[in-house]
């Protein structure tokens, strides 16, 4: 019979914080599928198992390597598939095991366990029903501007992972399209210094210490208050410093937008024009 490849939540820091079931189906694993054998060994060594063969599905994996756990599958090996910390499958390659492994025929079973994205939105108290998980935000660039305008007309809250020497840059990205937006940025949840600091973006991108692993939860949005209109100037001039400094026109669409009179068209029509007298376009 083929084997079943078993999901298993794993601490996302304190390892306490781990299942019964958890250690139950680890303990009884054939093979065990892992981002990084480091952190899976401290894991496994707390809890007293040892010989399990393990094999590295990291971010950039070959489909050679996930093809080689389904053929363990395939020939009635149990697979515990875990990530570094958390739910498998949340923000890193578990799911192109999950696919290959159903796309087969083969059964998944999950076994809950601790989750920093559930763990964030309990703790910081912004979320009281439907959410959105962004995930990491791209480093730089379009995409990474374009995901923030987004996220500005997103109504619902939304979380988000960082990492500590981005969260910064971050923080004040979005504070300055949603300065007054709530949040909380909880870091080293479940560890020693665990915290949970909350405050309008504008204030939280006031600190530059953050440290260990960061989430972001956003409040609620209903959009930026009403605000003193630019006269065409200072609209102007605000229009040609974002140009200058690389901002994609749907970022200051959203970021001029409750500053100014104009239609989202003639917003867009205006940043256009100062972008091709950059040239910039």
């Amino acid at each position: 019979m083929a084997g079943t490849l078993f999901v298993v939540g794993t601490p996302i820091g304190n390892l306490s914080d781990i299942t019964l079931r958890a250690v139950e189906t680890l303990r009884g694993a054939r093979r065990i599928a892992v981002e990084d054998t480091r952190r899976t060994r401290m894991l496994l060594s707390h809890l007293g198992i040892a010989r399990v063969p393990l094999h590295v599905l990291e971010a950039h994996a070959l489909d050679s390597a996930i093809q080689s756990v389904v053929e363990h599958l395939v020939a009635g090996d149990d697979v515990a598939l875990v990530t570094d910390a958390g739910m498998p499958t949340v923000s890193d390659p578990g799911a192109r095991l999950v696919r290959a492994t159903t796309a087969r025929g083969l059964p998944v079973r999950v076994v809950p366990g601790p989750s920093a994205v559930t763990a964030a939105a309990a703790v910081s108290g912004l979320v009281d029903g439907p959410f959105w998980f962004a995930g990491f935000l791209p480093r730089r660039g379009t995409r990474r501007d374009k995901l923030i305008a987004r996220i500005a007309e997103f109504r619902e809250p939304v979380l988000l992972f960082e990492a500590p020497q981005r969260t910064q840059a971050t923080v004040n990205d979005l504070a300055r399209v949603m300065p007054t937006r709530r949040a909380s940025v909880c870091r080293e949840l479940t560890k020693l210094y665990e915290e949970t600091t909350s405050g309008t973006l504008e204030q939280l991108g006031r600190r530059s210490d953050w440290r260990g692993e960061v989430c972001i939860v956003l409040g609620s949005w209903q959009g930026n208050p009403e605000q003193p209109r630019d006269d065409d100037g200072a609209l102007d001039a605000r229009i040609a410093e974002g140009v200058r400094q690389g901002a994609t026109t749907k970022t200051l669409v959203a970021r001029l937008g409750p500053g100014t009179a104009l239609s989202r068209r003639e917003l867009y029509a205006r940043i256009e024009a100062e972008r091709e007298r950059q040239g910039r376009g």
